[in-house]
């Protein structure tokens, strides 16, 4: 089974808000609202290319039930830990001002659910696999990435991390098996401005030294790049397209690798799926459907 963890989900508001003033009275045209959060978007991208998975983390308040009924509703399996205070947030999208957000703090995780959530983590098992993704709340401890793995160590689970910086950086001594930066979150990293395909291959490569399997770079508008355990390197142009929204691209990236590695256990596949799946997301309002994701694919 894949797990997805999402420690502060969200409901996202997008809107569309022509000519907003700060100020005064502003009208939407286009309103569409959705569940959020990383490990969420992954989950709704693997449904959508036919593969099942589990949603892990935590909801609160009526926002909360209103996530956990809009999953069951798309049949996505979900064991989310019902927060006994607060409210999970909704974040504020404004779509058409160069990606201007509001983004909420969500509710505060108590120490009792947090152990009910490591209780849950003990059921994992060989085979499994486990997708960190995302910032960590600030009620929860900086070290939970490490202590979830440190606690399944030994354990013949695939682990993917998808963060920034030292949150990512402390994990690799746990050798996960993918991790996702884009090419500025690598670049960050490393002190260094990372601009092409070429440059983002040596710095991908430090990576895997200091302990990751498989590196995949996201460039947006210039395609990804992954470097492989098995010493392969695959590089792709980004497929051409209209961008419409690039809100979950990279989540997309990650379900398209897994689900095609689930399938074949094949690195070049699992690329170039990975790419389609984020690149027809990008193009469209919502999460890509098999049959855009596809059309991609055979353009590659």
């Amino acid at each position: 089974m894949i797990y997805t963890v999402t420690f502060n989900p969200s409901l996202d508001y997008f809107v569309t808000t022509p000519g907003f003033t700060l100020g005064k009275t502003n009208r939407t045209t286009q309103e569409q609202m959705v569940p959020g959060g990383k490990g969420l978007n992954v989950s709704i991208m693997l449904k959508n290319l036919g593969i099942d998975s589990t949603c892990l983390g935590f909801t609160a308040g009526f926002v909360g039930t209103e996530i956990i009924r809009r999953f069951d509703e798309l049949g996505i399996s979900n064991e989310f830990i019902h927060l006994p205070q607060g409210c999970s947030r909704i974040n504020v999208k404004l779509l058409d001002h160069d990606g201007t957000e509001i983004n909420g703090m969500g509710p505060v995780i108590d120490p009792a659910s947090l152990q009910a959530f490591y209780d849950r983590m003990e059921c994992l098992c060989d085979g499994d696999t486990l997708i960190l993704a995302g910032s960590i709340p600030a009620s929860m401890p900086s070290s939970v990435y490490c202590d979830i793995l440190k606690m399944l160590s030994g354990r013949k689970i695939r682990i993917v991390v998808d963060a920034t910086k030292n949150l990512l950086l402390e994990t690799l001594s746990y050798r996960p098996f993918l991790i996702k930066p884009n090419n500025h979150e690598l670049g960050e990293i490393f002190g260094v401005s990372l601009k092409d395909r070429t440059a983002v291959i040596p710095y991908a490569k430090k990576l895997q030294e200091m302990g990751a399997a498989n590196v995949l770079v996201s460039l947006s508008g210039d395609g990804a790049v992954l470097v492989c355990q098995d010493g392969s390197i695959y590089e792709s142009p980004a497929p051409k397209g209209t961008l419409v929204n690039a809100v979950g691209a990279g989540d997309s990236m990650i379900a398209g690798f897994l689900a095609g590695y689930e399938s074949t256990q094949d690195f070049y596949h699992a690329f170039k799926l990975a790419v389609s799946a984020g690149s027809a997301s990008a193009f469209s309002s919502t999460f890509a459907t098999l049959k855009e994701v596809t059309a991609l694919y055979q353009t590659l």
